[in-house]
Formats: structure tokens, C-alpha cells, sequence
């Protein structure tokens, strides 16, 4: 697997002089673990699951030509706001209804290649009583499953945060394969107006590469979401050097847990201005910017590099993807897109029964765009200017 040959290239095992210390020696691993040998152990380390081409083949059903994610594994409480902006109260029934509405789009698939779920949703059934996941499965696409639990104060730092959910997720992401989920997504962030600290940086890295490495062992393909917050008045010169600190760590990290390269996709920001920069980049310095970074940092062995959207609007963050492919690019540059396909959506449908399939057409219009994104031959005409209203809340939360 190209991830061994990445394990044994990386800082942690190209130390000569600390290898010959301990007298271990290396053997050629095998696809499925790493055999480490001294005088008094004998020591396996796994270096990719049971799962290995299972985890091969949905990460690349999920990265295939013209698709991209739906991001729908919103909280309650979040789903809670975006229902209160249509007059709708925060119910199971009007969660279910809108989550309906979205994952029966006709020919969703032909865009969608996957869904993220919320642990509700992926245990729900649809209004007319099918299994949300049969649902989406008949659509050819693939279930995913949000298994973080959101973000809490780090202790010791700038006013960071940092993401919980480690404890007792082995037996949650085992739980959630046998569900029908066959990927996972969890979202740490790091801000750069509060620093970023080393702190903060290193715990996000960790907590990824950690949950990377145990959903891998469960059969699910792990989405690596390190967000780099549109908060701040910084300059896209400042976005770059910090995402590339944090994604040299994040991929160092990922190494040392042995979490197999070919079955990840990753889920970054795209590099851009702080929101409250007075100095907007046009999607061709947002395309090199970002495709410079992923030159620099993403090993090619990654199946697919799926955006998010951070609050852009919705034509805008179509813009960015689309500049992004116009040339060959040695991963899968795509989406996995929230309020960026859902926005207009939700408005459109406003809880009413009559709206369905008008919401419908309305998302299914946003993830062609997208996907002709995704191809290099988006055009942008014909777009409502309601799409393209900047969707940024300064401190969002999910």
C-alpha cells in the first residue's frame, strides 16, 4: 500500500540513528500490518484493516467523476436553527420531513455520491416509513455517519477548542457500519484569530488521526476535516501558512497511527481570506492558493479531496471548485457541501407539502452545478442572486 511506503518515509521511522539504538529490524510489511522484532518482543502493528479493500472501493465510489457529498448530518440543535429560519419548530417530525425531502430527490445520485448522516437520521426512516439508508443506498449513494461530538474549550490555550468523541468510538463506528454507514466525518477546526497555538494544532491533528485509524478498523472510510475557520480580517496569504502548518501535522499524525492513505478522503477548506477581509481573491487566486497547498502537503495516494464550504455562498464556493479543475489534478477535487446545496433549498420548501418538489428541483439545479464543477465546466449562468448571498456567521457552530 502506498501509506507503508509513506509510514516508512515519514520522520517517525526514518530515524537511523535511533533504530540502530534499539536494534530493531524492519521486514517488508505485508498489506495488512508492519512486524516490528528486538531481542525481547515481538510486536505487530496494524497498518490497515480487516477492511483494506473494502475501505479502497468506498473511497472510491465516493470520489468518482461529477459527484461529490451532501453534508446533512447537521446536530438537532443546529438542524433546530435552520428550521426556526422557515418558521419551523424544532420537532423529530420536521427534522424527519426535511431529511425526507433531501434523500428522495429524484436522480440525486447522478451528483450525490455521498451522504453524511447525523446518528438520528441514520437510525430514521423516511416519512413513508423506508429505512433513510435504503433510501439513499437505491440512489447509489453511499451512507456516511457524523461520529464526532462537537467542540469544547481546550484548556490552556487562546480560547480554542478542541473535538470530543473518542472515547467509546470503536464500538459506535462498529455499530454504525452494521446501520448501513460505510464512512465516517469528524469535524475539528482551528482559528486563526486566536492564534493558531501549537496546542491547539497538535490536539487537532491528534484527535483526526486517532478516529481516522479506529474507524478504518470498523470498515468506515474516515473524512479528515480539518477547518480552517473563515473568521478574522486576515489576508489569504495568512490562510495558506496556516493551513499548511496544520496539514503537515494532520498528515504526520496520520502516519504514525498507520491509517491507510488509499481509504481516507479528505474534507479541508478551501485556502481564501479571512470573511472579514477587506481584499476578496477571485476564484482563480483561491484555485492556486489551494492547489498549491494540496501540491505541497496532500500525498497522491488520497482518493479525493471533498471541499468545504464555510460559509461561502453557494455560487461562490461552485466557482472555486469549478476553477480548481480546469486541469488534471492527481486527486478527485470535489465537494461535500451543506448550506452550499441546501440553502435555497430550505427556503424553497418552507415546511409546506406543496413545495416538495419545487425544494427538489431546487437542490437537485445546486448538485449539477456542482457537479459540473467537479468536471471544470461550470459557467455560472443562469444562477438567482439568492444563491449567491454569502452565507458566513461569524462564530458558527454546528
Amino acid at each position: 500500500m502506498a501509506s507503508t511506503s509513506l509510514l516508512k518515509a515519514s520522520p517517525v521511522l526514518d530515524k537511523s540513528e535511533w533504530v540502530k539504538g534499539q536494534s530493531v529490524l524492519f521486514r517488508q510489511p505485508s498489506s495488512a500490518s508492519v512486524v516490528l522484532r528486538n531481542r525481547a518482543t515481538s510486536l505487530t502493528v496494524r497498518a490497515a484493516s480487516s477492511y483494506a479493500d473494502e475501505l479502497v472501493k468506498t473511497a472510491k465510489t465516493i470520489a468518482s467523476p461529477g459527484r461529490g457529498i451532501l453534508a446533512m448530518d447537521e446536530s438537532n440543535a443546529t438542524c433546530g436553527k435552520r428550521l426556526d429560519s422557515i418558521g419551523l419548530e424544532n420537532t423529530e417530525a420536521n427534522r424527519q420531513a426535511f431529511r425526507t425531502m433531501l434523500v428522495s430527490a429524484p436522480g440525486l445520485g447522478q451528483y450525490i455520491s455521498g451522504a453524511i448522516l447525523f446518528e438520528e437520521t441514520l437510525y430514521q426512516s423516511t416519512t413513508e416509513g423506508k429505512k433513510m439508508v435504503d433510501v439513499l443506498v437505491e440512489q447509489n449513494i453511499v451512507p456516511g455517519i457524523k461520529v464526532d461530538k462537537g467542540l469544547v474549550p481546550l484548556v490552556g490555550s487562546n480560547n480554542e477548542s478542541w473535538c470530543q468523541g473518542l472515547d467509546g468510538l470503536s464500538s459506535r463506528t462498529a455499530a454504525y457500519y452494521q446501520q448501513g454507514a460505510r464512512f465516517a466525518k469528524w469535524r475539528t477546526v482551528v482559528s486563526i484569530p486566536n492564534g493558531p497555538s501549537a496546542l491547539a494544532v497538535k490536539e487537532a491533528a491528534w484527535g483526526l488521526a486517532r478516529y481516522a485509524a479506529i474507524s478504518q478498523d470498523s470498515g468506515l472510510v474516515p473524512i479528515v476535516e480539518p477547518e480552517i475557520l473563515l473568521d478574522g480580517e486576515h489576508g489569504i496569504d495568512r490562510t495558506y501558512d496556516v493551513a499548511e502548518k496544520v496539514w503537515a501535522e494532520v498528515f504526520f499524525y496520520l502516519a504514525q497511527n498507520n491509517v491507510m492513505f488509499e481509504g481516507i478522503l479528505l474534507k479541508p477548506s478551501m485556502v481564501t481570506p479571512g470573511a472579514e477581509c477587506k481584499d476578496r481573491a477571485t476564484p482563480e487566486q483561491v484555485s492556486s492558493y489551494t492547489l498549491k497547498l494540496l501540491r505541497n502537503r496532500v500525498p497522491p495516494a488520497v482518493p479525493g479531496i471533498m471541499f468545504l464550504s464555510g460559509g461561502q455562498s453557494e455560487v461562490e464556493a461552485t466557482l472555486n471548485l469549478n476553477a480548481m479543475n480546469q486541469g488534471p489534478n492527481p486527486w478527485h477535487v470535489s465537494f461535500s457541501y451543506a448550506r452550499a446545496l441546501q440553502n435555497t433549498c430550505l427556503k424553497t420548501w418552507a415546511g409546506r407539502p406543496e413545495n416538495v418538489n419545487a425544494a427538489q428541483t431546487t437542490l437537485l439545479a445546486r448538485a449539477k452545478a456542482n457537479s459540473l464543477a467537479q468536471l471544470g465546466k461550470y459557467t455560472g449562468e443562469g444562477e438567482s442572486e439568492e444563491a449567491k448571498e454569502g452565507m458566513f456567521v461569524k462564530g458558527y457552530t454546528y
